[in-house]
């Protein structure tokens, strides 16, 4: 039997305000624009212009069209790489996902590369339209600030897709995770924890929104823990950003429990 991994107590508030504070100097480098009225974190943003994009997004309507849906899972290609299958068990996500989703009635709405405006598109237009499902999994933001957004930019992001489901679906219950570690630079890793600090404050005591940052699963002594990512084993070598499926299963037995009890189920062993 897997042991399930459970997350780490949040902060106080007062020390998580103070380490946002510390980090202010990071979040200012990438957030030049000061005021978020035209921002691309919570203006939606299409992506029609890519095939495979526009594709997977016709795709994805009609998938929920043809049967009963009880939860979705909102996202980037960390969500989208779900869909992947493998005969080695470190790249088969797609097992991953039977072994804990397969009979939930659950839906995929992960997009490679996608922001939060990008995800802010695709549920404006379509995704979420007639249907209930009883919990949505939000997964979403580090492309933001892969593409140079602050810290207070990508929290905008995130917290426009939350009212919009929120506001689209009132009976659904949102489990919303932090923004997962990478090694892609010092200044990401700052602006991330940041985002997930912000968040951890902003639902603290939200009605029907519960945050977890599980992002300690991915860290050895304190930083990201790089053999637990598939970006660095690839042909030439990229910073790491993606868990390969042997690591993404620790964040998918960490959330079980509250998953479950989100849904009125009991919690896979």
């Amino acid at each position: 039997m897997s042991t399930v991994l459970r997350p780490l107590p949040l902060l106080p508030p007062t020390r998580r305000r103070a380490l946002c504070g510390m980090a202010a100097a990071f979040c200012s480098l990438a957030s030049p624009r000061g005021a978020w009225a035209d921002d691309p974190a919570t203006t939606p943003q299409s992506r029609l212009d890519t095939p495979w994009w526009a594709e997977r997004h016709q795709q994805k309507l009609e998938e929920i069209r043809r049967a009963p849906v009880d939860l979705i899972f909102i996202g980037d290609s960390i969500i989208h790489n779900y869909e992947l299958t493998s005969t080695a068990p470190q790249y088969d996500f797609l097992g991953l996902w039977k072994r804990f989703y397969g009979n939930r009635k659950a839906v995929n709405l992960g997009f490679n590369g996608d922001t939060t405006g990008n995800a802010l598109w695709r549920l404006e237009n379509g995704e979420i339209d007639r249907i209930a499902p009883r919990v949505a999994v939000v997964l979403i933001g580090t492309n933001n600030t892969i593409q140079g957004q602050g810290a207070e930019e990508t929290e905008a992001g995130i917290a426009a897709i939350v009212a919009l489901l929120r506001q689209r679906l009132p009976m659904t219950k949102i489990l919303l995770l932090g923004i997962l570690p990478s090694g892609i630079s010092p200044l990401k890793t700052a602006l991330d924890q940041t985002v997930n600090l912000r968040l951890a404050d902003r639902y603290a005591a939200a009605r029907g929104v519960t945050f977890m940052d599980v992002g300690y699963l991915f860290l050895k002594d304190g930083v990201t823990d790089l053999g637990l990512y598939m970006d660095p084993r690839n042909t030439p070598p990229v910073p790491a950003l993606h868990p390969d499926a042997a690591a993404q299963a620790r964040m998918a037995e960490a959330i079980e429990p509250t998953l479950a009890a989100l849904m009125g189920e009991r919690a896979k062993p």
